[in-house]
């Protein structure tokens, strides 16, 4: 916890910079609507094939080889203030997702109002993890595990930027986390990821809020805190009888309740590369959720990583970044009642490697993985990829 406070009040630090540029920086990061161009029709695409090897101790492991995802952007203009765009994702070669679809119209000049399935704008990857805009051949663990990445909900809100101030803001009504479906879904191993619903057939119970500020006024500097705040949903209450309080109070012990804060930042200055994010959980609830499903769900959870890269040839076309990451999350932060935390459940990764851009919009990476749990457990990757984002 220290640890992470440390780099809270680092990022405070940040903030306090005077603001000496109030445009919006392009390093930072593209969104899915900027690729939208001023034709009616717009395509694109991402994709990633990885190759990862356990190499750990005396004993032997078969690598493996996946092309992870491949993604097809598709955006129309419909006029100047209406637009619509989508992201399909397979996943595996085998597994088909709808990773975006929403409706976006300007009501004004810096104010959007979007609707439909849309991705929650919480810590750095959950919206910009194309794979040229991270570094690793696998997205941070911390996106993984605690955000958790791809995270999408359908739903309804407004984006935009302050007309006289270095801000971009988010703020969503959406749908939220599946945790019981006829047995519990969420668990202390990895958290919520079991429970994103991703648009299918979702169950909706009660609304949840999603929020988030960016702060851009240092030239290169993004600063983004965001908060989530909602109860989960549950088949429980579907058919319920509203007069039965005993079967309400029943239905009630399969949902938890979610405050779930991120602090995240991004400094790109010259070949120089910073990042570093922190996100916590709280989670309410949570002894009666596991007496009735028998899982072993946390109260609280948090992670963190930072991470350094330098550009040796700080080129326009291309780019060759060796970078070190160090990550370390919780998904037992704290637990309920009588529960004994779990140490497997605490984490730490360390991670050194080299992206190398070959063109914008293509690269090849490699990085030695390092990982430790609470239990001293230690395990050791190679991994080495591709990806290519047009």
């Amino acid at each position: 916890m220290k640890k992470g406070l440390l780099f809270v009040a680092a990022i405070a630090a940040f903030f306090a910079a005077k603001a000496q540029d109030a445009q919006e920086p392009k390093s930072i990061g593209t969104t899915i609507l900027d690729r939208v161009k001023d034709e009616k029709l717009s395509i694109g695409g991402y994709g990633e094939v990885h190759y990862n090897q356990q190499i750990s101790g005396n004993t032997r492991y078969n690598g493996n080889m996946d092309v992870h995802r491949m993604v097809l952007f598709f955006g129309y203009q419909f006029n100047d203030k209406t637009s619509f765009v989508t992201e399909i994702e397979y996943e595996h070669v085998k597994e088909l997702y709808v990773e975006q679809a929403f409706l976006n119209y300007n009501v004004r000049p810096n104010t959007s109002l979007r609707a439909g399935l849309m991705l929650v704008p919480m810590g750095i990857v959950n919206e910009y993890h194309e794979p040229t805009t991270f570094n690793g051949v696998e997205r941070p663990s911390v996106d993984n595990r605690i955000v958790p990445t791809t995270w999408r909900e359908i739903g309804v809100g407004l984006s935009g930027r302050m007309p006289s101030f270095p801000l971009k803001y988010q703020l969503y009504v959406m749908n939220g986390f599946i945790g019981y479906n006829g047995a519990g879904v969420l668990r202390g191993s990895d958290g919520f990821r079991k429970g994103r619903q991703k648009g299918a057939e979702s169950t909706f119970t009660s609304p949840s809020l999603s929020a988030k500020l960016d702060y851009y006024g240092v030239k290169g500097l993004n600063i983004g805190l965001a908060g989530y705040f909602g109860k989960t949903q549950s088949s429980a209450f579907n058919g319920l009888d509203k007069n039965d309080d005993f079967a309400e109070e029943v239905a009630d012990s399969t949902r938890i309740g979610i405050s779930m804060f991120g602090m995240d930042v991004r400094y790109k200055v010259n070949a120089l590369q910073l990042k570093g994010q922190y996100i916590h959980s709280f989670i309410s609830d949570v002894a009666a959720y596991n007496d009735k499903t028998g899982k072993d769900l946390g109260k609280q959870m948090q992670g963190y990583y930072l991470e350094a890269g330098y550009d040796l040839l700080d080129g326009k076309e291309q780019a060759l970044v060796p970078f070190v990451r160090y990550e370390n999350y919780n998904t037992h932060h704290k637990t309920a009642g009588n529960m004994v935390a779990n140490k497997a459940y605490d984490r730490e990764e360390v991670f050194f490697g080299l992206s190398y851009h070959l063109a914008k919009g293509a690269v090849v990476k490699a990085d030695y993985q390092m990982s430790k749990d609470g239990n001293d457990e230690k395990k050791n990757f190679v991994n080495f990829g591709v990806g290519v984002w047009f």
